[in-house]
C-alpha cells in the first residue's frame, strides 16, 4: 500500500449556474460554427431537449437567439435548420458526440463551473487506479463539491463514459484499475481499431470541419506552453473521436469508447510529475494524421495513427514507472 499520499486541496465551490436557455445557445452556436453540426440539420425542440436533459421552453428560447445571430433559420417542417447557407433540410439523428456532450450527462454538466468540478474528479480517481480499484461514494462525492445528488451522479456518469468508472454490486461506483494489463490491453485495441477507421474516414470528413482541426494544432503547437487543459482534451477529441466517428463501421466506434480514459491520463500523471501536460508533443504526432486526411489520403492517415499510437504507449509506460515511484495516492473523502 503506498505509503506518500497527496494532500488533499479543498474543493471551490463552482460558478453558478448558466440558465439553460444560454447554456444550450451556447453548444449549439459553438457546434454549428465548427461544423460538428452540419449545414442543412434539423434540430427539433424533444432531441434537444433530450440531449440536454431539460424541458422544452430553454430550447425554444435558444432557437430564437440562434435565429437571430443567423445560426438557423425556420422552414415549413418542426423545428429549425441549422447553418447560415441555404441547405437543404437533413434529418440526422443529432448526438451527444455531435454537441460535445459525455452520453447520458446533464446540462448541469455543461457550465465551465461544472467541467472545473468534473476535471478535478478525473484527477483523483486516475491518481487513484493506477493503484487498483476502489469504491466512490455518490453522497460523499457531493457534498464534497457542494452539490446535489443529480449532479454527482452525471458527474459519475461522465467518468465512466469514458472509461474510468464501472457499476459493481448493488449500483455502487467503483474505480477501474489502471494496472500495466490494462494499459497494455487497451492500446492493443486502440492499434487493431483506429487505424483501420481513420483509413476509412478518408474522403468522408467535411473538409471545413478538417481545416479548423488543422489550424487548432498549428495554433496549439505554436503557443504550447499557453495552451490549456480544455484546449488539450478538444485536440484529443478532434482526432480520437469526432474522425474516428466517420468511420464506416460502427461497432468498431462503440468498442473503442473504454478506451478513451488513456487520452486524459496522461496529462494528469505528468502534472503529478511536476511537468506540464503541454510537453507531451502529441500534437505535432496528430498534425500528420489530420494533414493526411485533408489530402484524402486514407493509407497515410491509417500510417501515421500507429506510429502516435506506438509512441503514446511507450511515454505513459514510462510517466507509470515514474508516478509509482513517487509512492502518491490522491487523499479524498469519496474514494474508499
Amino acid at each position: 500500500m503506498p505509503k506518500t499520499r497527496m494532500p488533499s486541496r479543498p474543493s471551490p465551490k463552482p460558478r453558478r449556474k448558466q440558465p439553460a436557455y444560454a447554456l444550450i445557445t451556447e453548444t449549439l452556436a459553438r457546434r454549428i460554427r465548427t461544423g460538428d453540426v452540419p449545414a442543412g440539420t434539423v434540430l427539433s425542440e424533444p432531441a434537444i431537449a433530450n440531449l440536454f436533459g431539460s424541458s422544452r421552453s430553454p430550447v425554444r428560447q435558444a432557437f430564437e437567439r440562434l435565429e437571430g445571430l443567423g445560426l438557423v433559420r425556420r422552414f415549413d417542417g418542426r423545428g429549425v435548420i441549422a447553418g447560415r447557407r441555404r441547405a437543404e433540410p437533413k434529418r440526422t439523428a443529432v448526438t451527444h458526440q455531435m454537441l460535445g456532450l459525455a452520453d447520458g450527462a446533464a446540462e448541469s454538466l455543461r457550465g465551465d463551473g461544472w467541467d472545473a468540478l468534473y476535471y478535478e474528479l478525473e484527477r483523483d480517481i486516475i491518481y487513484r487506479s493506477v493503484f487498483g480499484r476502489f469504491r466512490v461514494n455518490e453522497l460523499a462525492l457531493a457534498r464534497h463539491f457542494h452539490v446535489g445528488r443529480t449532479v454527482a451522479r452525471n458527474l459519475l456518469l461522465r467518468a465512466q463514459a469514458a472509461g474510468l468508472l464501472e457499476k459493481g454490486a448493488k449500483a455502487h461506483w467503483y474505480v477501474v484499475a489502471l494496472d500495466d494489463d490494462r494499459v497494455r490491453d487497451i492500446f492493443e485495441l486502440r492499434r487493431s481499431l483506429e487505424p483501420t477507421l481513420i483509413g476509412s474516414a478518408a474522403g468522408k470528413i467535411p473538409a471545413d470541419l478538417l481545416e479548423a482541426m488543422a489550424a487548432r494544432l498549428r495554433s496549439a503547437i505554436a503557443a504550447r506552453s499557453d495552451v490549456s487543459i480544455a484546449e488539450l482534451d478538444q485536440l484529443e477529441s478532434d482526432l480520437h473521436i469526432r474522425c474516428l466517428g466517420y468511420g464506416k463501421n460502427r461497432e468498431m466506434v462503440e468498442a473503442l469508447k473504454r478506451t478513451h480514459c488513456s487520452f486524459v491520463i496522461g496529462k494528469h500523471i505528468q502534472v503529478a510529475l511536476a511537468q506540464r501536460p503541454q510537453a507531451d508533443p502529441f500534437m505535432d504526432e496528430h498534425l500528420p494524421i489530420i494533414e493526411a486526411l485533408c489530402r484524402r489520403d486514407g493509407r497515410g492517415a491509417a500510417n501515421a495513427m500507429r506510429r502516435h499510437l506506438d509512441l503514446t504507449q511507450e511515454k505513459l509506460a514510462r510517466w507509470f514507472e515514474a508516478f509509482r515511484a513517487l509512492n502518491l495516492m490522491s487523499q479524498v473523502p469519496y474514494i474508499v
